[in-house]
């Protein structure tokens, strides 16, 4: 059995203080990661799409096109252009916790750098980097190369779940009776 890190026993520390628990975190953060690609491909067409869609009605002024799609079109289109609309805002934000995670990552004293270079390239870029290319460019064993994954992507589910995502309370606007964080951003917290 291999030994534990010195980070992976600061992660174990960091989860106990901030009451998370690590093993449905982390499987909430590799999904993430895992989607992150398509979904900034996804997002840049769909933006592409409702731009193209509002200059349909008005030319290239989309301002007098948002004035048509609020005032005049038919409400199955107002309808359809504001989920379009709150969709797009919705993944922005999902992009905007992942950028604000990764520059805490980067900030992390041991190594913060080689983390954030590590899950960039894996996950982030527009094109992934192979393995080879990564234990090359980061002039790592294979075995260290995962071994630092695995602290990067520790690293990264206690940034996002314990420091970004609680900063932004209050940004939502809540439904009574509803969390004002959106359910999958959640922290599960360890029983005390």
């Amino acid at each position: 059995m291999r030994k534990e890190s010195k980070v992976m026993k600061q992660c174990a520390l960091m989860y106990k203080g901030l009451n998370i628990e690590r093993t449905t975190v982390l499987h909430k953060t590799k999904l993430l990661l895992k989607i992150y690609r398509p979904v900034v491909w996804s997002t840049s067409n769909r933006a592409y799409q409702i731009c193209e869609s509002a200059e349909c009605y008005c030319g290239k002024n989309l301002e007098r096109a948002l004035e048509y799609l609020a005032n005049f079109a038919p409400e199955t289109e107002q309808n359809r252009f504001s989920e379009n609309v709150r969709s797009l805002f919705e993944t922005h934000w999902l992009i905007s916790l992942i950028d604000s995670t990764m520059n805490k990552i980067y900030e992390y004293p041991d190594n913060g750098k080689m983390y954030h270079e590590i899950l960039s390239k894996q996950y982030l870029t527009v094109s992934k980097y192979s393995e080879q290319e990564m234990l090359e460019l980061l002039n790592m064993e294979r075995s260290t190369y995962y071994d630092k994954k695995r602290e990067a992507i520790d690293l990264f589910a206690i940034c996002l779940w314990g420091y970004t995502i609680p900063s932004m309370r209050g940004i939502f606007a809540a439904i009574e009776g509803e969390s004002e964080i959106p359910s999958f951003f959640a922290v599960w917290t360890t029983p005390t």
